[in-house]
């Protein structure tokens, strides 16, 4: 048995350390960024020194600041869970509780908010996060409304563009302009039910 492969059976078990590396930069990155800071000012050699690693350990994995920007940005949306298809209702009501526990996560809230007002200085940025995270949820939230169209569930001339603003729109003023202790427990159950007294057929 040669040295190497001594050394190799004795490594322990456990998650890779460039796993482990990752996460703890993408962590350290979101933090400063839920401390206020913005893009502008967010530096390689923070996160680093937040990370616990060395800059060349970044940028083996992101060649920009902005990249890793995004990744990190990325990593706050949760997958949408599985929207079942049994009603409509059901589906939206699932999709607005994802939003609505998004928003009111003081961290989350307040790196989204950067991501989205500095999309003048930093366009590559919006645009990639984006693509990641925005589009899916938006493909996801489609599909349901344009089920319910065919299926009957839904007006046949519904502006689904116009409906998803307004389902999602209303999430986020609740969420945004109104305090914890104001929300209702029901609140997702109230915004589709509301929503689906213009969306159904008359």
């Amino acid at each position: 048995m040669t040295m190497q492969q001594t050394e190799g059976a004795a490594r322990p078990a456990g998650r890779p350390r460039s796993e482990k590396a990752e996460k703890a930069i993408i962590e350290a990155a979101l933090d400063i960024l839920g401390e206020g800071s913005g893009v502008s000012e967010l530096s390689i050699e923070a996160i680093a020194a937040r990370a616990g690693v060395g800059k060349t350990t970044i940028y083996r994995r992101w060649s920009n600041k902005e990249d890793l920007v995004v990744d990190a940005l990325a990593s706050l949306k949760p997958p949408i869970p599985p929207l079942k298809g049994a009603s409509v209702r059901d589906d939206l009501v699932t999709y607005l509780q994802v939003v609505q526990s998004e928003s009111i996560h003081v961290r989350t809230r307040c790196i989204m908010n950067i991501a989205m007002s500095q999309s003048d200085r930093h366009p590559r940025v919006a645009e990639r996060f984006h693509e990641i995270a925005i589009k899916p949820r938006q493909a996801a939230l489609r599909a349901v409304m344009e089920r319910g169209m065919a299926n009957g569930e839904l007006r046949a001339d519904l502006d689904v563009e116009m409906a998803m603003a307004i389902l999602s729109g209303t999430m986020m003023w609740r969420t945004k302009w109104s305090s914890d202790d104001d929300l209702p427990p029901d609140l997702a159950e109230r915004i589709v039910d509301e929503a689906l007294r213009g969306f159904r057929p008359r």
